[in-house]
């Protein structure tokens, strides 16, 4: 049997993701063909393994990952997702699931996977970065030199609306949509509190797309499904607790456009050296059926309702077999 553990929980703003993610991977994977060590990491950092519902801290941590065929870090956000547990795996020569440290560290930092896929000729919304040093915000411009923060340097390249990001969290925690100057303040403001980068971004009105790409023999993507968010746009409430959300899949747009999504999502994915697994998601621009990129997710959502898993389970490929492709990617590198 393969000693496979699977690390949930984590410091970051999203570790109830993390383990709704990993509730539902513990419960598809096979019991006959894994040995499976249930490993929960606390908001302090504390790392526990679980067994009949109970904890017990791990203390000798090097010995206990080293004994095992491999990981699946079910982690989402910082400290889970950016690369540094990825390091920690790869000092360790401990094989895991999914993209390696460079794509998950600028994966999760949404101001360099904005220059890597300008890079790859990749579309995307026009945006402005903005970095916060000892509270004081400046812009950082296209030759990386700051720039005093002011509000018409923002409006003259962008129009309202705009959504300011922080660049290194996920599931939409800390993004706001901004309709005016003083929304805008705002919500720097309130990107601040989860990154000292910021992204503030032009607005597309259009549809929300997503796209699952998974590394198997060769890099293959999933259909293409849509969000139909009940609040404005697809905010961390709109994902995870209001039901009223809705996906269609495939999304309703014509089998060109799929295809076109499809294509730029396995470009995004070898873009930032991908590995594994990915969720790429879009724009379609209502007046214009243009394609926009919005971002790429190295570990997605594994809930019951998540989209990486239902894209794929769309078009025929169970979600026990893609925990278990995932797992043999990972023992094959």
């Amino acid at each position: 049997m393969i000693k496979l553990g699977v690390i949930y929980g984590g410091i970051s703003t999203e570790k109830e993701v993390s383990e709704m993610s990993a509730k539902s991977v513990l419960e598809n994977l096979n019991k006959e063909k894994y040995e499976i060590h249930e490993i929960f990491i606390n908001q302090y950092g504390k790392w526990f393994e679980v067994k009949d519902n109970k904890k017990e801290e791990i203390y000798n941590l090097i010995w206990y990952l080293k004994e095992l065929d491999a990981v699946f870090p079910v982690l989402h956000g910082k400290y889970g997702e950016d690369g540094t547990i990825q390091g920690m795996l790869e000092m360790l020569q401990v094989p895991y699931v999914g993209c390696g440290v460079l794509a998950s560290s600028v994966g999760m930092d949404k101001v360099y996977t904005k220059m890597i896929f300008e890079k790859a000729g990749i579309p995307q919304a026009p945006y402005i970065y903005i970095r916060k040093q000892n509270d004081v915000y400046k812009i950082i411009n296209d030759n990386f030199e700051e720039e005093e923060l002011k509000f018409k340097t923002i409006t003259s390249k962008l129009k309202f609306p705009v959504f300011v990001k922080p660049s290194n969290s996920g599931s939409s925690v800390g993004v706001k949509k901004a309709t005016n100057v003083d929304e805008l303040k705002k919500a720097i403001e309130n990107a601040g509190q989860y990154d000292n980068k910021i992204l503030v971004e032009q607005g597309i009105d259009g549809k929300e797309v997503e796209c699952a790409v998974l590394d198997e023999n060769e890099i293959i993507a999933s259909t293409v499904g849509e969000i139909m968010p009940a609040e404005e746009f697809y905010s961390f409430d709109a994902k995870y607790n209001i039901p009223e959300s809705k996906t269609i899949i495939p999304a309703n747009i014509d089998e060109k456009q799929i295809e076109e999504i499809r294509k730029l999502a396995i470009k995004a994915f070898k873009a930032i050296d991908g590995k594994g697994l990915s969720r790429v998601d879009f724009f379609v621009e209502k007046d214009t059926n243009k394609i926009y990129i919005n971002e790429i997710n190295t570990m997605p959502g594994f809930t019951k309702i998540s989209m990486y898993p239902k894209l794929f389970e769309n078009v025929g490929i169970q979600y026990s077999y893609l925990l278990d492709k995932l797992i043999e990617n990972a023992l094959n590198v």
